[in-house]
């Protein structure tokens, strides 16, 4: 197997702040995935950690995103037009390789990716763990941010998140319509109840497997 090369990590100014960027870097990178964490943890969470050890030796580049609320070392993350502004402002950093960039992330990272990824020009977005509402008010529903991405977009989603499971998704429809990928079992963290089965190296198995294959299918676009 070819080695990969050295983790690295970057500071960035933002206008909301310093963002922070962890790089595992592919040799003969094709595309960049660049994710964020969500609004109650950070990237040394399961699902991210999972895909940036699985995606660089398939020559994919993963940069893990802290956003500026979170650098700054504070408890709430900011509100979502802050965000939108510290994601714009390290973008450049994140496109600098010169190679396509998707954009993504968890929970309220991924709304951030579908908010801003037209914009951006985003190569496509990937969220993990999108809160289609707050758990117990489905009427609060966020289906517009996930529908107006303007590109093509993969889900993966826990099959009992309460912040909106599999089938309480919207149809896909347009000229990019996204993908749903349902992870059995899988919270809003993914965790998995132990009596219902899958390990949990199992369950992150399904989600690197997911991206990678929309990736593959992705970079293969004309």
């Amino acid at each position: 197997m070819t080695p990969q090369r050295a983790v690295t990590t970057e500071s960035v100014d933002t206008p909301a702040g310093e963002a922070r960027i962890t790089w595992h870097p592919a040799r003969g990178a094709r595309l960049v995935l660049a994710v964020s964490h969500g609004a109650g943890g950070g990237i040394e969470a399961r699902d991210l950690q999972a895909l940036a050890a699985a995606l660089p030796p398939l020559g994919v580049s993963v940069a893990l995103v802290e956003q500026p609320w979170r650098v700054a070392g504070k408890k709430v993350a900011a509100a979502p037009k802050v965000l939108d502004e510290g994601w714009r402002g390290l973008w450049p950093a994140l496109a600098r390789p010169g190679l396509p960039v998707v954009a993504g992330g968890r929970s309220a990272g991924a709304r951030v990716a579908c908010r801003t990824a037209a914009e951006l020009d985003a190569a496509g977005v990937l969220a993990l763990a999108f809160p289609l509402h707050p758990p117990g008010r489905p009427e609060k529903s966020r289906a517009a941010e996930l529908l107006g991405a303007d590109r093509p977009v993969l889900v993966v989603q826990g099959g009992r998140d309460p912040f909106g499971r599999p089938e309480e998704f919207p149809e896909p429809a347009g000229q990019d319509p996204y993908e749903l990928v349902g992870v059995p079992y899988g919270d809003h963290g993914f965790a998995v109840p132990k009596k219902a089965g899958p390990t949990p190296e199992e369950t992150l198995s399904v989600i690197t497997a997911a991206v990678a294959a929309w990736l593959g299918r992705l970079s293969a676009r004309p």
